[in-house]
């Protein structure tokens, strides 16, 4: 990804946000499912896509059966992670937080999906057209966000933490911060800012979630996960960064912060999920990472 690049959401990184709404519609209609996302469906329906995203089973059905995505099983990853990262905000409520903000937020629907506790603030950042795109498909929903409710279109290579001061974001507050699927997408030097200002802007109090990976790219140098992007028109090697780099957990460490880590796999089972297919070839390399900065 070059440092100038924009993109909507059929172009570029905003295809992989559009793919794991796909994802999330397949898991809400799974009777065991681990998340509910009632919106994810129609933000497919209405992106014109360059190839098929199916959001129902009966829509997967109508695929070859050796097309990549009815392989892929990418709904059980992306229930999983979603759940998660939905876990760790009811926790962060439940702990008197009341600021929160999602970083590279694509097509996350929380602020409307979630029952956050009173008083609370939501902050999603990303790509003007993006937020664009989702808020259009919302209205169009009558969906309201069950928060205070504040999209910051900027983009992160940009100097965000002032985008965000100005929309109402208040540094002296604890905050939970969200940062799922976006490390793999930076270089070293953008992954170590990001941090930094992260732990700049937080108040004592404050919880940090991360989706991480151990040598992302070279999970992608398996042929058949590279298909699986190859299907939008994508490479998804030429968008991931596997550079050697300080593990994104030690540098929280370094910054003083409580960090426990747990395995994709250790967390699939804890939710009674067994992941499987290509999607489930990650599960050595993807981790949760969630931090603590103490009182």
């Amino acid at each position: 990804m070059t440092t100038d690049q924009q993109w909507d959401i059929v172009t570029s990184v905003g295809l992989t946000a559009l793919g794991v709404a796909a994802a999330r519609a397949l898991e809400t209609h799974r009777e065991n499912r681990l998340i509910s996302d009632p919106y994810a469906a129609a933000f497919v329906k209405a992106a014109d896509a360059p190839a098929p995203m199916p959001t129902s089973p009966a829509e997967v059905a109508e695929l070859p059966a050796d097309s990549v995505w009815a392989q892929a099983k990418m709904e059980d990853y992306m229930g999983v992670r979603s759940r998660c990262f939905d876990d760790f905000f009811a926790e962060a409520g439940e702990a008197g937080v009341r600021q929160a903000v999602i970083l590279a937020s694509g097509l996350d629907a929380r602020a409307q999906r979630l029952d956050w506790a009173e008083g609370t603030t939501v902050f999603e950042i990303d790509q003007p057209k993006v937020l664009e795109f989702k808020q259009t498909v919302l209205d169009g929903l009558d969906a309201a966000p069950n928060c205070a409710h504040r999209p910051v279109a900027i983009d992160l290579r940009e100097n965000w933490s002032a985008a965000l001061t100005e929309a109402g974001f208040d540094p002296s507050q604890p905050t939970a911060w969200l940062a799922e699927g976006l490390l793999p997408y930076l270089p070293e030097e953008a992954e170590q800012q990001l941090l930094e200002t992260i732990d700049r802007l937080s108040a004592p109090g404050s919880r940090l979630a991360v989706e991480d990976f151990a040598n992302v790219g070279q999970i992608f140098e398996d042929e058949s996960l590279a298909e699986f992007g190859k299907e939008w028109g994508l490479d998804m090697r030429d968008l991931l960064h596997s550079d050697d780099r300080p593990e994104a957990p030690d540098v929280l460490r370094g910054f003083g912060w409580k960090t426990e880590v747990e395995g994709a796999e250790a967390k699939a089972a804890r939710y009674g999920r067994d992941l499987t297919g290509l999607f489930g070839q990650m599960t050595h390399a993807s981790r949760f990472v969630e931090s603590h900065k103490p009182e």
